[in-house]
Order: C-alpha cells, then structure tokens, then sequence
C-alpha cells in the first residue's frame, strides 16, 4: 500500500498518540495504482469539484440501470444526464463489453457441495470447463441466501483450514498488482487447476518491525472464518523463512478507486449500487462482530461484472463489546477513533458516510494536506455539502457521518435497518442485490479467464525480495513462531 497525501493508513496505540505528530505505519497491503499526482491535486482542491458542471463529465449510457434497480423516480432518483459513469469509462465499456462473461453465482443453495476449488471457483472465475479440480483447496462456507435475516456469529473454530495448504511451487507468479511497505500482491496461475489467483506475500521481518505481527494474523483468521458475494476469499496461507503467503481470490477489475479518478464522481444510482452492496458486506461482518476498519475505494475491487468485493482485512477484528486502537486511513476515521475512545462497528458507518460522499462529490469532507489539520477536521469542522447534492443525500449523509453516537444512523436500535430502510435507499431491492440479480452500472473492459490484469498498473518485476521467495534455510527461524497460523 503506498503512502500519499490524505490516504496515509496508520497504526499506534493510544498511548502514543501525539497532537503534533501522530504515528504513521501501513496496514499490510491492498492492491494499488500509482496515485499521489492525481490525489494530491485533486483532495487538495475541493472548490474545483464544487464548480464543475455535471454535465459535462456524464454521458447517457447504459442508463437501463436505472430499470433495475431504481423502480420509479423519487426523491434518490439521478436526472437523466445522471444515470451513468464518464465517458470515459463508459468508451472502455463499450469497446469491451462483448468481452465480458456473466457470472453464474448461484448463493440460494446451502446444500451445494463446494468440495474443490473447481466447483466453487465457477461462480467468480468462470474459466475454462476443461481446468483440474484442486482437492487440496479448503472449503468454503455457503453463503446463505436468507444472509439479511441471518445472524452469524464469529466461531473460530469453524474457519477454514489455511495452514500450509500450499508451497511456492504450486504456482506460476505471472506479474505483481501492487506493492506495499512490507510485501507485494501477484497475480499467480495455479499448476494444478490453471485458476489465476492473487498472491498476497508479506515480509516477517518488516511485519515485525512495523509492529504489525497481530494484525496480519487478524486478517489472516477474519478472511478464513467469512464467506459472502462482496468479501474477497482466502483460499489458503503458507510461510517461509522470510515470508508469510496469502493465496485469494484474483478479482480482474481493479479497484474503485482507479473508476472514481477516472470519472472523477459517480451519477447518483451508481455510488447508490455501490454503497448498497457495501452496506451488504458490513452487515454480514457486523453480524459477525467483526469491525472492518477500513472501508475506502482502494479497498473495494471490482470483478468482472462490476459487483464489488471488499479486500485488505489487515485492519478487521472481532469485536463483540468495543475496542481501543486507533487504526484506519485518516480520511475516513471515525472521530471517537481520533479521540482515542472505546469504540464499535458504528465506525464503519462513519466510514460509510463518507465513502458516499467521495462518490458523489470526488473528494472527502475533512481532507486536509495536514493530517493533524485532518483529524482536526473530522473532530470539528462542521459538515458541508457541495450545491448539487439532493435533500435525501444530505439528509443520509448527516446521520451517518454525525459524530453524537447517539444519533448516527447505523448505531441506533434498529442497526443496519435504520440504513437500508433510509430513504435514499428506499428503490433497492435488498434480495435481489444480495443475489447479484440486479445490472452492474459499469463491466470493467477485461478478457474473463485469462488472467487479464489490464485494471492494475504495471510494476518492476526484478526484486532482490522476489529472488527470496521460496527459501528455506538450515538456521531456524526466528519469526515461524509469530505466525503459527500460516
């Protein structure tokens, strides 16, 4: 994950917090673009935004989304110039959308047998029909299709079995998708059944220097014990002597962040479909009692048919009662948070808050070059609205990011009903969306089932780290210990 202006992601404890110069460490490593140019001017400068005309930079394409999933017009309803992404985007779409492979996810039946990787993988792969079966790939937990009246509950002892599923060797490293500050993703092959995954591969001894050890094993446990449509899977972990390997779902369409830069903010009924889908994945976590922590664009992927997956759990911990750390990417933090409060999931509805208001306004509330002027910001600096925003809008959008707990939408007594029962929301079928039934607003232009990584920038490959992969010495380990799990 790279560092840059207004998206730095830290990690201290509460008694080290500084009003002068908080900590800053990344939190493990999502899949990333090169994005400090285009952040540091764009964040930067909120008035340009304000005074840019709609018009200009929505096309009218595709605005059949509109027919399932905004039933009539209402008060969430976009006007007619509002119903798609940029052209941009849009042209891409179009010249490639023949491309595009239907998914054929089917979450409705519990009884399925998803014994192997080839028989599950075809609901987010969909390769060739002629790929091996891989026995030694764990099983999944069904996702249940009933998961909006479903009340699971975190059991670690019915996780997946992880620990040493793999070896280096079972896969063919085809190129990397991002880089971090202690470790890279790569999008590998499998030897064995010819599936493309993302290898997930992190130093032990930059995890421990960075005081990272719990949250890599945090996100280690939490992505093995869930199973949903938009959370990203973990299909198996092993280690070496320098290294601990994550093996997971490869999603194709990159992140919503690079979408949202390209098209510099969504129509209504497009950051609608996404913030209901996240809401989705936050519920069944909530159910769970796991907080995510750190909800933003760079770590929701796209997949091939533009249903999101939440990735990066590197911050995510089971909390049943309330937790102290303060963790998180600085934009987007809760203020107890800031504060250094004992807080619960009502974070992630913060975060919520203003992930809506980013899609809708291309850029955050309390941004600040300064991240002490940030958490400043979000402590006090009163909540403003660009002209353009409808009543509904900023009537959700000051109940989620409303900093009286008290009142925040998503902590009161009906929980996440309180949010999907808002107004805003009042056109989305809940079921429907839970069971991909309804049209993405936007198909990322890939060729489906052939590794395509088109969505990602390119990296340097020749890395003395990259070289280490693999090796196992004769002296012991001094960090095999710190990773049990692995």
């Amino acid at each position: 994950m790279t560092n840059y202006p207004g998206e730095k992601t830290l990690e201290v404890n509460s008694s080290e917090v500084n009003s002068e110069s908080p900590s800053s460490v990344v939190s493990g490593m999502t899949i990333h673009t090169n994005k400090n140019s285009i952040v540091d001017s764009q964040r930067s400068d909120n008035a340009s935004f304000q005074n840019h005309d709609l018009e200009n930079e929505i096309i009218n394409d595709k605005s059949n989304i509109t027919n399932s999933f905004i039933s009539g017009v209402g008060n969430g309803s976009a006007s007619t110039n509002e119903q798609t992404i940029h052209s941009e985007v849009n042209n891409n779409n179009n010249n490639n959308n023949n491309n595009t492979t239907t998914q054929n996810t089917d979450f409705n039946n519990n009884n399925s047998d998803i014994s192997t990787i080839n028989n599950d993988e075809n609901a987010s792969h969909n390769n060739d029909d002629s790929v091996q079966n891989d026995s030694t790939i764990s099983k999944p937990i069904p996702v249940s299709s009933s998961l909006l009246s479903l009340q699971p509950k975190f059991v670690k002892e019915q996780c997946r079995e992880t620990k040493g599923r793999y070896h280096l060797s079972d896969f063919q490293i085809l190129r990397t998708l991002g880089t971090g500050s202690f470790g890279r993703v790569h999008l590998v092959q499998s030897n064995h059944n010819y599936r493309f995954y993302a290898m997930k591969v992190l130093k032990k001894s930059k995890i421990v220097k960075l005081k990272q050890v719990e949250h890599t094993n945090d996100e280690r446990t939490m992505l093995s014990c869930v199973s949903h449509p938009f959370l990203i899977r973990l299909w198996g972990t092993f280690q070496d002597y320098y290294f601990v390997y994550m093996i997971m779902d490869y999603i194709e369409g990159g992140e919503l962040f690079t979408l949202l830069r390209k098209s510099q903010r969504f129509p209504i009924p497009v950051s609608k479909f996404y913030a209901a889908e996240v809401i989705l994945a936050l519920e069944y976590l909530h159910d769970m009692d796991i907080i995510y922590r750190d909800l933003k664009p760079e770590n929701i992927l796209l997949d091939r048919n533009g249903h999101i997956k939440l990735t990066d759990f590197g911050f995510a911990k089971y909390v049943p009662d309330v937790t102290y750390t303060l963790c998180g990417t600085p934009d987007y933090i809760a203020p107890e948070v800031v504060s250094t409060k004992p807080y619960n999931k009502s974070v992630d509805w913060w975060s919520l808050g203003i992930l809506i208001y980013e899609m809708l306004a291309g850029f955050t509330p309390f941004y600040d070059a300064n991240t002490v002027k940030t958490y400043d910001n979000i402590l006090n600096l009163p909540l403003k609205f660009p002209n353009f925003f409808p009543d509904d809008v900023r009537d959700l959008l000051s109940k989620l990011i409303q900093r009286d707990l008290s009142k925040r939408l998503g902590n009161l007594q009906n929980g996440v009903q309180d949010v999907k029962d808002h107004p805003w929301f009042a056109e989305v079928i809940w079921s429907k969306l839970l069971n991909k039934s309804i049209e993405t607003p936007y198909e990322p232009p890939i060729q489906p089932g052939q590794g395509d990584s088109s969505q990602y920038d390119k990296y340097p490959e020749d890395d003395e780290d990259i070289r280490k992969y693999g090796s196992q010495l004769d002296q012991p380990d001094p960090y095999r210990y710190l990773f049990k799990d692995f």
